[in-house]
């Protein structure tokens, strides 16, 4: 093939990883038309259909998945190649974003891990989750522990931590609970320290472990912020549902006990959201997401 298809094929890949002219053309930064017309020039020289349009987008011909499977490895190493010439030397930033209990629990106590799997610095931002996710899709960040499975198009997820959720509370709360197993009823004496206002975490742990919905429990503070809420569950506020690896140590030491064991305890899978294909397009990255892998993964 011809070597002024070089950058048609750039284009053709983006399409195929991220299913969208559009947004493939806003990450080349090209124009639509532009990259439309890369891929119509593209199945005209080869003579094949590589994408079927739809209204939602694109969905690649089974002679495209070949192609991308051909040329994939190639234009990746190219655009190594070409990336480690631009940092020169490494000094990039890659912007993490993420809850910030978790990245504070998990990874800011890697930090000289993490800053060495990317050679240059490192920029985090905390955010909810549907705010991040749009701002990897611009651009914005370039990598983004997600709380539930990205739905973005053009994002991709791997699972990256399995969360145990455990009902806690200060030992001075147990003195009218029995058992590992306490029926509902008796936790509803204690008062509930809650993430916001309608109990996301608590509601969730109620309806997997016992079947219904918490509305019988009495909050008495809400605090945006799970370590907030850890700190108020330790100075015996009341009770709260909190992920095991915020309160391990604290389970360990005694400064907070577990209200309930079910015998199986809910949990929540994180994943690792990246812009499709890019991991393979930036070393830096694949760098950084190999070594959170490493570090806190399933």
């Amino acid at each position: 093939m011809a070597t002024h298809n070089l950058e048609h094929l750039r284009t053709f890949l983006t399409v195929y990883r991220v299913g969208s002219l559009t947004e493939a053309a806003r990450l080349l930064g090209i124009s639509q038309p532009t990259a439309s017309t890369h891929v119509h020039s593209l199945e005209q020289n080869l003579g094949l259909r590589l994408f079927e349009r739809s209204p939602s987008g694109v969905t690649p011909t089974p002679k495209a998945d070949g192609l991308a499977r051909d040329v994939g490895p190639h234009i990746d190493a190219l655009d190594d190649l070409a990336f480690m010439s631009a940092v020169s030397g490494g000094n990039e930033s890659i912007h993490l974003g993420g809850p910030a209990e978790f990245i504070s629990a998990m990874l800011l106590p890697h930090t000289p891990d993490l800053a060495k799997a990317i050679a240059g610095g490192l920029r985090i931002r905390f955010g909810l989750v549907d705010n991040l996710l749009e701002e990897l899709r611009s651009g914005a960040l370039d990598i983004v522990i997600s709380a539930v499975r990205p739905r973005v198009q053009g994002i991709s997820g791997v699972p990256l931590y399995d969360e145990e959720f455990v009902l806690v509370a200060a030992p001075s709360w147990t003195a009218g609970i029995t058992g590992v197993e306490p029926a509902d009823g008796e936790l509803s004496a204690v008062p509930v320290v809650a993430y916001a206002e309608n109990l996301p975490i608590i509601r969730r742990y109620w309806r997997t472990v016992f079947h219904r919905r918490p509305d019988h429990l009495r909050t008495i503070c809400i605090v945006p912020d799970l370590r907030g809420v850890r700190a108020a569950i330790l100075a015996g506020t009341g009770m709260s549902v909190l992920p095991r690896y915020l309160v391990e140590d604290d389970l360990t030491a005694g400064t907070l006990v577990a209200l309930h064991t079910p015998e199986f305890a809910p949990l929540n899978t994180v994943y690792l959201a990246t812009r499709t294909g890019e991991p393979e397009r930036n070393p830096q990255l694949r760098s950084l997401a190999s070594t959170i892998q490493r570090l806190v993964g399933v």
